[in-house]
């Protein structure tokens, strides 16, 4: 068997090929006989791949490492008198750039924009979801081991690793679209990708009533509340659209405040010019050098913001959160994980026990009660539509309870044409306890003409 080591290439004449920028190859290795049982586009995507330098390939614009690679393919290929016909050396290219310089079979799903999440189920197994419906698509990823590779580079761009010894990652694309990525052994299928992706246009509240998000009194009365300086907690479930509708609250947040926001994988994309955004960090081999989002608040405090805005509240860090909110830091933000706005009380209760075993119940619950003035839940629904479904009021402690009082909620009237649910949003009409909150800052009969907008 011939030596396929570096060495200096041959004259191009005894291959007769196009002329290439040599930067792009690093070697010209003879015809590799190892490899002649292999598939033709098997043997000769190995043998360019052994000759490009991925480095240069990495700085290269897609269209011009593109055509050097149709060359280097067509040379390949009539050296070895290989059977690829023009259309399938040009789509060869097009699979060696983008696993060169993008995410590989990924590439397509990342550029459709009616496509908001992708999950990957090991090499052959790939979901999207478009309009709020999953739907499986026809791509493969070549191995088990060229999907490791775009996981590991996804985790690489923003300083994280992902292998057999830390297998599961949160990460973030370039465009701040979320990534979860699990390895094997603990995926039994094979690696699994989760992308959440992120709009390139931000979805304001204007574009949500337009959808059927919520109603036009809803998002008025939202405004109000991001204007108002009022402490908002966002509950859903999963892919039920939080994020979203905290950047589009936080649209009406003044540009003269300071906000720093805190994310374990930055998605949040504030308008304002006084933004200060923060993300957690991972330990490092050692085991060392972990940055959690309760150390991030700590520090958060420290910094003068005049709004604190966490892009989940997952464990001890609700404490921290609460008692920002309670000490001057009025106007923040938070989302969490429940089914309903009393469960998310439940949920920050708990998350509060992690960081403050010993304090008595009542404690925590008056925290909560004292920090809190709105709960917006949302929910993804059957027909894959996301609508707000309530706006509830803290109101405050009724002996060891505390008291909520449901602003809007939405009632469900029948279903429509394609599988479309009909409802209508209705408004309680109740005076909120913060209403002097609203007078403060001359928007109370801003937020009455809001209510009397939904009312049924």
């Amino acid at each position: 068997m011939r030596s396929f080591g570096r060495r200096p290439p041959e004259p191009e004449a005894e291959y007769n090929v196009v002329p290439l920028n040599r930067a792009l190859v690093v070697s010209t290795p003879a015809p590799q006989q190892s490899l002649a049982a292999q598939p033709s586009h098997d043997r000769v995507r190995s043998e360019v791949m052994e000759r490009v330098d991925p480095a240069v390939a990495a700085a290269m614009p897609l269209e011009r490492l593109r055509a050097q690679l149709e060359a280097l393919i067509d040379e390949v290929a009539t050296r070895d008198r290989l059977e690829l016909t023009a259309r399938e050396q040009v789509l060869l290219a097009e699979e060696l750039a983008r696993d060169m310089v993008g995410y590989g079979p990924l590439e397509p799903l990342l550029r459709d924009d009616s496509i908001t999440d992708i999950m990957v189920n090991g090499p052959n197994c790939v979901y999207v979801e478009r309009r709020g419906l999953l739907s499986r698509e026809p791509i493969r990823f070549r191995s088990e081991g060229q999907l490791n590779s775009i996981a590991q580079k996804i985790a690489a761009t923003v300083g994280r690793r992902v292998d057999e010894s830390n297998p599961m990652v949160d990460c973030r694309l370039p465009d701040g679209s979320r990534v979860n990525v699990v390895f094997a052994p603990l995926s039994l299928i094979g690696t699994c990708i989760s992308i959440r992706k992120f709009s390139e246009k931000p979805i304001g509240i204007e574009q949500m009533i337009a959808n059927g998000s919520l109603s036009t009194g809803i998002g008025r009365a939202l405004e109000i509340a991001g204007r108002s300086r009022l402490n908002i907690l966002i509950s859903g479930g999963t892919g039920s659209g939080k994020t979203t509708l905290m950047n589009a609250i936080s649209r009406w947040i003044d540009p003269g405040e300071r906000i720093v926001t805190i994310e374990d994988a930055a998605e949040l994309r504030l308008q304002q010019p006084h933004v200060i955004p923060m993300e957690t960090r991972v330990a490092n081999l050692e085991g060392r050098g972990e940055i959690t989002q309760r150390d991030l608040l700590r520090n958060a405090l420290r910094m003068r913001p005049d709004r604190i805005i966490v892009g989940e509240v997952r464990g001890a860090e609700a404490f921290d959160m609460l008692q920002a909110m309670n000490t001057g830091h009025d106007g923040s933000f938070s989302t969490v994980h429940a089914n309903a706005p009393r469960d998310a009380l439940t949920r920050l209760e708990n998350m509060m026990q992690m960081a403050q075993a010993a304090l008595p119940q009542r404690a925590l619950r008056l925290q909560i009660a004292s920090a809190l003035d709105l709960i917006v839940q949302v929910q993804r629904m059957r027909d894959g539509q996301r609508r707000v479904t309530h706006v509830t009021e803290v109101c405050g402690m009724e002996g060891e309870v505390i008291t909520l009082n449901d602003l809007f909620t939405f009632r469900y009237t029948g279903e429509g044409p394609g599988g479309r649910l009909r409802g209508t949003w209705i408004s309680s009409g109740i005076r909120p306890s913060f209403f002097d909150r609203l007078e403060y800052f001359g928007l109370d009969e801003a937020w009455t003409e809001a209510t009397q907008r939904s009312q049924g």
